[in-house]
């Protein structure tokens, strides 16, 4: 297979051809990470084998998409042929290659850093390895053993044996130059403060947001930086198999219950992973949100559901009409959205991107923007 025309055009699709970037991305083959993967459909997950279809595997590892390698506890590679996925989120996957390079860009590598990087299939710990013209200077962690192991496997193929092992990266680390993480988290572990040289950055998203967080360790131990203006999103880091997810009986509720506040939106409906911005804020203010929508004709609902109980549900007809909107329990989600939703429509922006951050040792992390203020 000529899989190297295919990395080529990922390369050129992806980045300048005098960018660092540009040789990693033309000379991994990324196919060789992801053999298989979980692609989705209405219900559930479908496997797909790239041996079994080698053209549309090319097309797949090389175009510039994400690839979910793990659904709930089950790796794609452990499947059988058929299978598909009908409960659980990602928990692992092949980042989409532009994502991973913006990351890496914005941590600002040097030929001589010493970096950590999370490994989830490896193809990213790979661009980092030939980017820095070797392996020595690159550690790789995740937090599940196998796919530690079959990453290790395919990195040795391809001749590159970085530091690789099973560990949870918000736990104690060596010491490194840059820490960039793709597992989102709230707030920043102590332990990067602690494994992070003087001068030293690191990279990640705030778990639940749209929000990548660049800072430099500071002389006090603690680190500045800010929200970047680009928005990106990641999984959260996990300890265990799976993530926790609210069961069918808790959206059944959402679904079908009658409501303790039934009012109606003066905005059209809104789905709020689909608006960084709003999406990102209303995370801050209430972590642990779940969405879902639903279509049936013209008429599209949106379901909220919080860890606390509370629930929302907004219907509407059309794109234009104002939502239905029914809630219960000890939060009104969908009036917190509207909150935010009229300080957009009052200022014409939110604080959340190019906030700055401050980071005390501890890892409180504290944004802000102007008179506005958030502490995770």
């Amino acid at each position: 297979m000529d899989w190297a025309t295919h990395a080529s055009h990922l390369a050129d699709s992806v980045t300048r051809h005098d960018s660092q970037w540009y040789g990693p991305l033309a000379t991994v083959p990324r196919h060789l990470f992801v053999p298989r993967w979980w692609e989705k459909q209405q219900k559930g997950w479908d496997l797909r084998d790239g041996a079994a279809d080698v053209e549309t595997w090319m097309r797949a590892a090389y175009s510039d998409r994400t690839l979910v390698t793990r659904v709930g506890s089950r790796h794609a590679d452990r499947a059988e042929i058929g299978d598909v996925a009908t409960e659980g989120l990602p928990t692992s996957s092949s980042t989409l290659p532009s994502l991973v390079v913006s990351m890496y860009e914005h941590a600002h590598i040097d030929d001589e850093s010493e970096v950590l990087v999370t490994t989830g299939s490896g193809y990213g710990t790979a661009l980092m390895c030939r980017r820095l013209g070797g392996d020595s200077r690159v550690t790789s962690v995740d937090i599940d053993p196998y796919l530690v192991q079959e990453a290790e496997q395919r990195l040795n193929f391809i001749g590159l044996r970085p530091t690789i092992a099973a560990a949870d990266i918000t736990g104690p680390l060596g010491t490194y130059d840059r820490i960039i993480s793709t597992v989102s988290v709230r707030p920043i572990p102590a332990s990067w403060l602690e494994a992070l040289r003087p001068g030293g950055r690191l990279v990640t998203t705030i778990a639940g947001t749209g929000l990548v967080l660049t800072a430099d360790k500071t002389a006090d131990g603690g680190a500045s930086g800010r929200i970047e203006p680009d928005p990106a999103g990641f999984m959260k880091t996990r300890q265990g198999e799976d993530y926790e997810y609210p069961p069918p009986s808790a959206w059944h509720l959402a679904e079908s219950e009658d409501a303790q506040e039934v009012s109606t939106c003066r905005y059209p409906l809104l789905y709020p992973p689909d608006s960084w911005e709003v999406y990102s804020m209303l995370a801050l203010s209430l972590p642990g949100i779940s969405y879902r929508q639903e279509t049936e004709g013209d008429v599209r609902t949106v379901l909220m559901l919080h860890t606390d109980g509370s629930w929302a549900r907004a219907t509407a007809t059309g794109f234009l009409d104002s939502p239905i909107v029914h809630q219960s329990g000890p939060t009104r989600l969908w009036s917190e959205l509207q909150r935010i939703r009229n300080r957009l429509n009052r200022e014409g922006a939110l604080p959340v991107y190019g906030a700055r951050v401050t980071i005390t040792p501890d890892g409180e992390t504290t944004l802000s923007r102007g008179s506005w203020s958030h502490t995770l």
